[in-house]
């Protein structure tokens, strides 16, 4: 049984993979903002078109992969012909996503017609982005395959790492697209009508072979972890019809799910022309929110889950249901250690952090893209606790049983999101998006713990209720500490990027320490817990 100590040492080795994806992720938006703006039609028509194979990733990597391909593979490697079953596993997916990419990528009107209610221009520019963009799905499906596959073989690295080189690739692409073409300010590029074919073959054909580079990095390291893998065709007798029928459920949940983005999506597109104001946030400003919301959930949460994953799915295969409720109950502690602090200090810094990723942009266009993420960072613990949830009902196979909370979220989701545009100014809208996407996690949360508390017995209810209020009262001198620097920053400092990003590191800084030395006032132990790992590393001479 994997210990604690290695927990944390697997989660600790994929959040710095994690990290270093992430610093190079935000780089590679603010390239891509330099290169077309964060507002403006060029930029929404090329949200909308790299978000469609971007959320077909998500199907794949955040439900039927995980739902599916890790328990089958932790129960394949534990008896006779594990490599086998793992390979009809892998031919399948393979033919699956090929198949799936091909049709898709010939749908791509009809695809940005879901997503998208834009002028002509603009819908036009969006569809052969989309040409180009759809592609990807098959590649970010093979890096998903081989990588929790990796992952059930205890090689957690590799997966975790191959983004920077995705990231890499980008940001060279799109400093070659500014070279050539020059800013939006210059080249007129932040208009639909004007894009010629060579800048879509540029900005989008770079994007895509990021993805194919991501997929491909991944190959050497299945030798490396002893995955020695064939093609292998046939399904009669391989116990794939369980699989199949899990993988049928987690795709209705998540398709459910889908409905409330393209809600969203299409009520964000609309924003821009139902508003007098000259800039208005839309579906390219909600992607830059998104990804300084994902930001803390990708460093802890889910470089967290993802170590506990493949323990949870042996004890639930084990039938080790106290094991279950104590690696649930440890995962959702510490991650609301972190998620917590996240959402108090993002709050005060959402308009220096959005200054600093769209460094590039005026602004108004950073005024209204950091309104959207403060709207979805108050949702961060509760999606913190939803994703570890998911994992318990991911392991026990149990993808039925999400989906009338799926409905649930979704239902949040669309109806917040419809509220608010009947409700407030367009100028607005995106962003009760965004508080509507934080209102359904908490649903999840709430609805899947009650559930999983039928399930295991109890889920350790109040000490996971106990940890999140001492967080909370640690969190306010620590919001109170980050406030106040920026406002000491701002006194002694110009407004511009120099001033974001001092005030990012100050403010920040000073908040993390008053959090850190309120956890330890209030004798908070899962922090102990979480730092020995690191303690470890830096002093090496002591046991």
């Amino acid at each position: 049984m994997t210990g604690p100590g290695s927990i944390g040492r697997g989660a600790a080795l994929m959040a710095s993979g994690t990290a270093v994806s992430r610093v190079t992720g935000l780089l590679r938006m603010m390239v891509l903002v330099a290169a077309i703006g964060v507002t403006g039609e060029a930029a929404d028509a090329f949200s909308v078109a790299n978000k469609l194979p971007n959320i077909l990733f998500m199907l794949l990597a955040g439900g039927v992969l995980n739902a599916v391909l890790v328990p089958q593979v932790v129960r394949a490697y534990k008896r006779d012909a594990g490599q086998e079953y793992v390979d009809r596993l892998l031919t399948l997916g393979f033919v699956v996503l090929a198949a799936a990419t091909v049709v898709l990528t010939f749908a791509a009107p009809l695809l940005v017609n879901l997503y998208a209610d834009a002028a002509p221009a603009q819908m036009a520019l969006a569809t052969t982005f989309a040409y180009w963009c759809i592609p990807q799905l098959f590649f970010y499906g093979v890096y998903a395959l081989l990588g929790q596959v990796l992952n059930a073989r205890g090689s957690f690295g590799p997966y975790m790492w191959a983004p920077v080189v995705n990231n890499l690739v980008a940001i060279a692409g799109f400093v070659a697209f500014l070279v050539v073409f020059g800013s939006p300010e210059t080249s007129g590029v932040d208009q639909a009508s004007t894009w010629t074919s060579g800048q879509v073959a540029l900005l989008a054909g770079v994007s895509t072979l990021g993805v194919v580079t991501q997929a491909l990095v991944l190959v050497p390291s299945l030798r490396r972890a002893g995955v020695r893998y064939r093609v292998r065709w046939g399904l009669r007798g391989s116990g794939l019809g369980r699989a199949g029928t899990v993988a049928t459920w987690t795709l209705v949940g998540l398709g459910v799910g889908l409905l409330g983005n393209v809600v969203v999506s299409r009520v964000a597109s609309r924003a821009p022309s139902a508003s007098d104001a000259a800039v208005v946030a839309s579906n390219n400003a909600y992607d830059v929110a998104f990804s300084i919301f994902m930001l803390p959930h990708s460093l802890v949460t889910v470089s967290l889950a993802t170590a506990l994953f493949t323990r949870l799915s042996g004890q639930a295969h084990d039938e080790d249901v106290d094991g279950v409720r104590a690696t649930f109950s440890y995962g959702v502690r510490v991650v609301g250690l972190f998620t917590v602090a996240a959402a108090g200090l993002l709050l005060v810094l959402a308009r220096p952090v959005t200054d600093i990723i769209a460094f590039s942009a005026p602004a108004d266009a950073v005024d209204a893209t950091a309104r959207v993420v403060q709207a979805m960072v108050v949702g961060l613990p509760a999606f913190g606790a939803w994703s570890m949830a998911q994992r318990v009902y991911y392991a026990y196979e149990d993808a039925r049983g999400m989906v009338p909370i799926q409905v649930a979220m979704a239902v949040v989701v669309a109806a917040g999101t419809v509220l608010g545009m009947a409700l407030a100014p367009a100028s607005w809208w995106t962003a009760c998006a965004g508080l509507a996407m934080s209102v359904s996690y908490l649903v999840g949360a709430v609805a899947a713990t009650r559930h999983l508390r039928r399930v295991l017995g109890r889920v350790d209810g109040g000490r996971i209720m106990r940890l999140h209020v001492r967080a909370l009262v640690a969190v306010v001198p620590a919001v109170l500490v980050a406030w106040l620097a920026t406002r000491v920053v701002a006194l002694g400092l110009p407004d511009g990027l120099v001033q974001s990003v001092v005030t990012c590191a100050v403010a920040g800084g000073l908040g993390g320490l008053a959090y850190l030395g309120a956890l330890r006032l209030l004798r908070v132990e899962e922090l102990d817990g979480l730092l020995r790992p690191v303690r470890a590393r830096l002093r090496p001479g002591r046991r």
